[in-house]
Formats: C-alpha cells, structure tokens, sequence
C-alpha cells in the first residue's frame, strides 16, 4: 500500500471528503486479543472543484486495494470487499456470531502469539470472550493487495487497526487472509495475524518536517496551493490551502496537525472558508498514511472518506481519497493527483 504523505494534509482531505463523500469501509482480518487499532486520516488537496471545499471524518475504515481489472476478477474482487465491508461492520458492533459467519466451517485463524482456533465455533467462541473482555473496541482495515488464485480462491494482505478507546495507543497487526468460494459466497478458510513494528517516527512530528514547504498541484483545469509551517514550538504543522477550480471560483482553509497523546496517534483538525470542519485520525502505512476522515459541510451534510498520501521523494507525494461517502451517498473514489514541492 502506498504511503500517504497527503494525509497529513487533514485539510485538503477535509474539503475533498466533505465534497465527495467515501465509500464504506471494508474490513477483514482476524483480531488478537490483546490488540486493536483504527486507521487514520488522510487529508484530500483540492485537485477538483468538489475536492477543496469541506472536511469530514471516517469511522474506522477498510480500504479497498486498486480498482480491479475488468471482467469476472471485477465482480469477484468486488464481492470480496463488500464481505470485508461485513465484517468490519460486524466486529464493531461486537458481534461474535457475525463475525465467525465469515469462515468456512472448518476455517482457520492464528492470533499473532502463534495460537490456533479452528472451526467455525472455536472462531465465535474466541470473539465473543474478547468482545466481552474489551467492550467498544472499533476496527479498521487497510487492505494491501487482494488478487485471484482462482475461479474459486483469493488471497489478501492488509494491515488492522484497533482502537481501545483511547485507553492507550493503538494495536496494529498485519494479516494474510485465504478466500474459498463455497456456494457463490466468498469465505476465508485461513487468517493468519503477525507483529507489525510501527515506528516511533510515525507518532513524532519530526515524522512530517519533510512537508514544511509550499507544495502546487494541478488536475483538470484546477489548481491547489498547500503551504505548511511550524507554529506552537513545532508541536503543530499548520496548513493552509486555496484552490482555484476550472471556473476560476476559488476555495480556501486551513488545517492543524498534530500528535494527540491520549489516543496515541496523529490527528488533524480543519476548518473550511465556507464553514466545514472536520477530524481526521491518522495510521501509518508502508511508504505514507492512510488517514480517516470525519467531517460536517456548509449545508450541514456529513462527510466520509479515507485519503491515502504517499510520498514519491522529497519533493513530490501522491494523493487519493476513497471510500468517500457524502450524507447517504456515496462517491466514486478521485483520481490520483501528485504535488510538487516549489523552489523557495
């Protein structure tokens, strides 16, 4: 998965995620007990007219691999990301019987101490203790890669998030999920969790120096103008953006970004020139950020999305918005758009 280097950028990813909304977040993956995390904001630059104008925050969310190619692996990846979708849903109600239902009878899953529960029972039966054990806990999911073995297998590898409710940092694990297709429904038949190192850098704000700077990117006849600054004794990156659309019509905001110390993760806090705001909670991923975003517009219309950043160099980074969700609707995800750093 590429890094989100824009998703320190909560602002841009406000104004886009308010404006286009995310698609809903799709998780899978087997949980540990011990362990429980949610994924970040990422912040969306305006690259289209509906790109710089609001903010919002997602729930802990799933994100989707690549756009799969055309075709029957289309309509298959597809209904496995909707299962994943599921089952996120499921874990953060807390469901235990929900959450089993997405193995096969005689499915697998190994906790990341090596601990094997087999069977679909065993599987409920270790939920549910922990869902008693630690009530509230949300997940997130960042789904690495997901590809066809066969008409009737898949394999995916991602990495989870679980949020303990702010009673400590975040838990991250990474995961390697075997799909079956058993009577047209896609279940997994093994989950296999693993120690994922998260780096001290990634909850320092000397992790985001690299962004102080006047970055410029343009998409489609529209341009943005992302500016970052150290304000507060370098404990906060300030940015501030204004966006000229193919109309000339313009957009503008500003965006603090900073360690929060009680949840243990980035976060971000933006605020639109026509009066959205929004939240964004940021996870590191490989190369960049993955970073969920929460939001409220203008108009008073929630706003969702997941924006991914990933850094090419020091002087160029990529960004994506996805799963982006406006009110009740979802939107398409935007196209990849690359800013480049300007000469001082």
């Amino acid at each position: 998965m590429k890094k989100l280097v824009f998703l320190v950028f909560g602002i841009i990813l406000t104004v886009s995620v308010v404006q286009s909304g995310a698609q809903p977040p799709a998780t899978k993956s087997g949980i540990k007990k011990s362990t429980s995390t949610r994924p970040a904001v990422t912040d969306p630059a305006a690259v289209k007219p509906s790109a710089a104008t609001d903010s919002a925050l997602a729930k802990p969310p799933v994100i989707k691999p690549e756009s799969p190619q055309s075709g029957e692996s289309n309509v298959e990846l597809a209904a496995i990301r909707q299962a994943a979708e599921d089952f996120a849903t499921a874990y953060n109600k807390g469901d235990a019987s929900a959450v089993a239902a997405h193995w096969t009878e005689d499915g697998e899953y190994i906790s990341e101490t090596g601990v094997i529960f087999s069977g679909r029972k065993a599987i409920e039966d270790e939920y549910k203790n922990f869902f008693a054990a630690n009530p509230g806990q949300r997940i997130g999911i960042v789904i690495d890669g997901l590809r066809l073995l066969s008409d009737s297998a898949a394999i995916e590898d991602g990495h989870l998030t679980l949020d303990r409710g702010h009673v400590s940092s975040p838990m991250y694990t990474r995961y390697t999920a075997v799909h079956v297709k058993v009577d047209g429904r896609w279940l997994m038949s093994t989950v296999r969790d693993t120690h994922m190192d998260v780096p001290l850098s990634s909850r320092n704000m000397a992790d985001l120096e690299w962004l102080i700077g006047t970055w410029i990117a343009e998409e489609q006849g529209s341009s943005t103008e992302s500016v970052c600054t150290w304000v507060a004794n370098k404990s906060f990156v300030q940015r501030t953006y204004t966006s000229t659309h193919h109309d000339q019509s313009t957009s503008s905001g500003i965006q603090l970004i900073g360690f929060n110390p009680q949840g243990g993760h980035i976060q971000s806090w933006n605020f639109s020139s026509d009066g959205g705001f929004a939240v964004g909670i940021w996870s590191p991923v490989e190369n960049g950020w993955a970073a969920e975003i929460r939001g409220t517009r203008a108009d008073g219309q929630t706003a969702t999305a997941v924006n991914l950043l990933n850094r090419l160099d020091d002087n160029a980074y990529a960004w994506k918005s996805i799963q982006r969700i406006m009110g009740s609707e979802s939107l398409p995800d935007t196209d990849e758009v690359i800013y480049k750093r300007q000469a001082k």
